[in-house]
């Protein structure tokens, strides 16, 4: 495959016509061939249109239909072979070895939607048939499923140039639901999209769908951002970013004539509880664990551990002697681009201003180079400095973390208490403390998505049971997830039919049951016919 730095629309690719620049490779600050393009309102309103023109149509499908172009778009993902990989490291600096993995999670996860959704039990099916005898007032025929919500527009993230990108795990959810999907690329990496892009394309015209089921735009994020927000055909969007990227659109989506939803996955501190015996049984390999979590992909995760909080004991002196020597073998690492390694050199140098706080261990210093490296490193305060200052709780992106000292009980308790709404929270314990803690267990489930016991957050696994979002401000909205299959509930909204006649429902309310389903029928699961059907 070529790369053209061009954009696909209504299936067509075409040069943008709102201006050019180029990728930066971060590893080296120079730029990247080709030159890219930026599309127009008037490119952005031709997609919009040709989604909403595709949405009816592909949500007619069958789920056996969108499973296999589900498995195309993996297949053809796959086809592209190493220069996707190439250009993948290129745009990103991160190792061929990371981009292979993000490659099998992002094919992965569109073969699981694959799967999934033959199930049919994203559709959440209820029947209520008729009662006509029923007294004092007889009961309609009733009936539920869960449609598609129409296009939806998903923002790429940075961090993640295929996994949370043009085929990441928002772009899988929304075409799995069956909806239509215009992505706006992230400029990053605009070559990754492109190529992922390509191979999307290859299966919609494989797989016989219309046109505008996907659509890839590239451009500012202000403005192209914008317009997709505000289109009226639009009525869902998915994001994952910075908490100013996210609040801006939701207010954008809010302010609309017709308000819409936006799944936005804000990033957060994800702490990590160091309890005192599980410290005193491993504070070395508990060391290890935390600056290998710290450290992955130069901490440009959204679920890296920001804040550890523990008590103040010798065993967590010993820990924070053995996170010094590993994290003092950690070289520079490279940044996504010059403005996020920018803003994390501001935001540890402001970290270290502060008041009450030091620097207690470091990675190597950052080597003479062009790119865009930065340096881990630790930070220690006290926790009535942490609980008296706000500014400490704000999320440095990349690999940096404050450890937070509490002299008993209840200043742990009232830190875990004054943490805003985050992603993941860890408690590193035996069986006998957690067990013990039942009043910090009841407050962290409180304030995150996902409870990790003796792990670390990174490594968020795509599977059934995977709950990647939380309370505000790490998403917008903790009911849903943005990984793993439950992340199809963002894309579809109940639908109720009402004394409908039988040979026009929808083929998985009616009563032969041709798909084969389980549903909810007068009370009972059951996958049988209804009746003579």
């Amino acid at each position: 495959m070529t790369i053209t730095g061009q954009q696909l629309i209504n299936g067509k690719w075409q040069a943008g016509t709102a201006g050019t620049y180029q990728a930066i490779a971060p590893a080296t600050a120079q730029p990247l061939q080709p030159e890219m393009s930026y599309a127009s309102k008037a490119q952005v309103a031709e997609a919009v249109q040709a989604a909403q023109l595709a949405a009816p149509l592909f949500a007619a499908t069958s789920l056996t239909q969108r499973a296999a172009f589900l498995e195309r778009c993996a297949d053809e993902i796959m086809a592209l072979g190493d220069e996707l990989l190439e250009r993948v490291s290129a745009e990103t600096g991160y190792p061929k070895g990371r981009a292979e993995g993000e490659r099998a999670r992002t094919c992965n996860q569109l073969r699981l939607f694959a799967a999934s959704i033959q199930s049919g039990e994203y559709l959440n099916i209820r029947i209520d048939t008729a009662l006509p005898e029923r007294q004092p007032l007889a009961r309609p025929d009733i009936r539920f499923f869960n449609q598609p919500i129409g296009p939806v527009v998903v923002f790429g993230a940075s961090n993640f140039p295929l996994a949370f990108s043009v085929a990441g795990g928002d772009t899988a959810s929304a075409l799995a639901a069956g909806c239509p999907v215009l992505v706006k690329g992230h400029n990053s990496h605009p070559g990754s999209c492109e190529l992922v892009a390509q191979a999307l394309h290859k299966a919609v015209q494989a797989c016989e769908l219309p046109a505008g089921v996907f659509s890839l735009l590239m451009g500012s994020g202000r403005e192209i951002g914008s317009e997709l927000v505000l289109a009226p055909a639009v009525k869902a969007v998915g994001f994952t970013g910075s908490f100013a990227g996210g609040m801006a659109l939701f207010k954008l989506a809010n302010n609309r004539p017709e308000p819409i939803p936006v799944f936005a996955e804000m990033g957060s501190v994800n702490p990590v509880i160091l309890l005192p015996q599980a410290l005193q049984q491993r504070a070395e390999s508990i060391a290890k664990g935390f600056v290998a979590s710290l450290t992955l992909g130069t901490g440009q995760f959204c679920v890296n551990p920001g804040v550890v909080i523990a008590l103040n004991t010798p065993e967590l002196a010993e820990f924070v002697q053995a996170t010094a020597a590993a994290l003092a073998e950690i070289p520079a690492g490279v940044m996504l681009n010059e403005p996020i390694a920018a803003a994390y050199v501001k935001g540890t140098t402001e970290l270290a201003s502060q008041p009450g706080v030091s620097l207690v261990a470091s990675g190597k210093e950052v080597a003479e180079t062009a790119g865009f490296c930065t340096q881990a490193q630790l930070f220690q305060v006290a926790a009535s400095t942490f609980l008296a200052n706000e500014h400490l709780q704000e999320e440095v992106f990349g690999h940096s973390s404050v450890l937070v000292v509490c002299e008993n009980k209840a200043e742990l308790l009232a830190v875990v208490t004054a943490l805003k709404g985050q992603l993941t929270g860890t408690i590193q314990c035996t069986d006998a403390e957690l067990a013990a803690e039942a009043e910090l267990v009841t407050l962290l489930r409180q304030k995150v998505g996902r409870v990790v016991i003796n792990n670390f957050p990174t490594g968020v696994e795509v599977c059934d049971a995977m709950m990647h979002g939380g309370p505000f401000p790490a998403a917008t909205d903790a009911r849903f997830t943005s990984v793993g299959t439950a992340a199809i509930a963002r894309f579809v909204r109940p639908i109720c039919f009402q004394n409908y006649p039988q040979a026009l429902l929808p083929e998985p309310l009616q009563d032969a049951n041709p798909w084969g389903l389980s549903r909810l029928v007068n009370g009972q699961r059951t996958a049988a016919a209804l009746g003579d059907a």
